[in-house]
């Protein structure tokens, strides 16, 4: 079976194709272009995909919020507008004649940690990403927990602080506002407003900075505060980190060291772990959706 997939995100389209036996025989990546809205993005794709035209099958890893019986978007946010409702397996099955499947990006990027990565020895796992937000999914004896509605998962909006941060759910002291690496971006702009991004910063860390670790450091424990909430709920194996900032080995010993500082001793025995795709996890993921579905 020969399949296209698709990760759509607000700020780029990363996209591959597969072979019979689901090895990724092509890669490419363009912008989304978000701005233009959910009906420019199908277009888009719709015009990627019909330069394929042998291609069995379509899984489509997406941000918003995802109804993946049906295929559409439930909820999507200001940075992809006019995307909810949007009916991405009608759409598409309608113009290609192919069977398509459609997930939330970070329950696919679980699941291409899940068969194809880090995830592959355990039947249970907790997967985080760090970015703009935090995106969460819970793996349960090889399966996305769901939750009643469809969106389980929504780790990025645990209350930590009551009466803190507004977050742009309407609400205040969300873990995202605290743990993300927008958060952590915020607080390293005050001493240098021309750092923005993880990679300079991470550069500027390793060249001896001593006041950026320390924002590293508090960081870290902000973000082992929320993991350690969801350890003592779950009690899972593992907790896999995703996202650019997780991919630094500094970030991911860090947050090891201090989520052991902030669970009892009898959960102990959970490892904190790297996503091994960081962000073509999502593509792994929407692959998955034919292969192992």
């Amino acid at each position: 079976m020969k399949i296209f997939a698709a990760d759509i995100g607000g700020t780029s389209i990363k996209m591959c194709v597969t072979d019979e036996n689901g090895n990724i025989v092509f890669f490419n990546e363009v912008e989304t272009e978000s701005k233009k809205g959910g009906p420019s993005i199908i277009q888009k794709l719709e015009d990627i995909i019909s330069k394929y035209p042998d291609i069995d099958a379509i899984g489509i890893s997406t941000a918003g919020q995802v109804n993946s019986e049906e295929g559409y978007i439930i909820y999507a946010n200001d940075n992809l507008p006019n995307y909810t409702g949007t009916r991405i397996k009608d759409l598409l099955e309608s113009k290609f004649n192919v069977p398509v499947k459609v997930e939330n990006d970070v329950n696919a990027a679980a699941l291409g940690e899940k068969f194809y990565g880090t995830g592959k020895e355990y039947r249970d796992f907790l997967f985080l990403t760090f970015g703009t937000g935090i995106g969460g999914a819970i793996v349960i004896d090889s399966k996305l927990h769901r939750g009643v509605t469809g969106i389980a998962g929504e780790f990025g909006h645990m209350n930590l602080y009551p009466n803190g941060i507004h977050c742009g759910c309407g609400k205040r002291g969300c873990y995202e506002q605290y743990g993300s690496t927008t958060a952590l971006l915020r607080e390293v702009k005050k001493i240098y407003p021309n750092c923005t991004n993880g990679r300079h910063l991470f550069e500027m860390i390793q060249g001896g900075d001593k006041r950026l670790f320390e924002l590293l450091d508090t960081w870290t424990n902000e973000v082992a505060l929320g993991i350690a909430s969801l350890i003592h709920i779950f009690n899972p194996p593992c907790v896999i980190l995703g996202g650019g900032v997780m991919e630094q080995d500094m970030s991911i010993k860090l947050v090891s060291e201090k989520v052991q500082q902030h669970i009892m001793d009898s959960y102990s025995d959970v490892k904190i772990l790297k996503s091994q795709f960081g962000n073509k996890a999502g593509l792994y993921g929407a692959i998955s959706l034919h292969k192992f579905s």
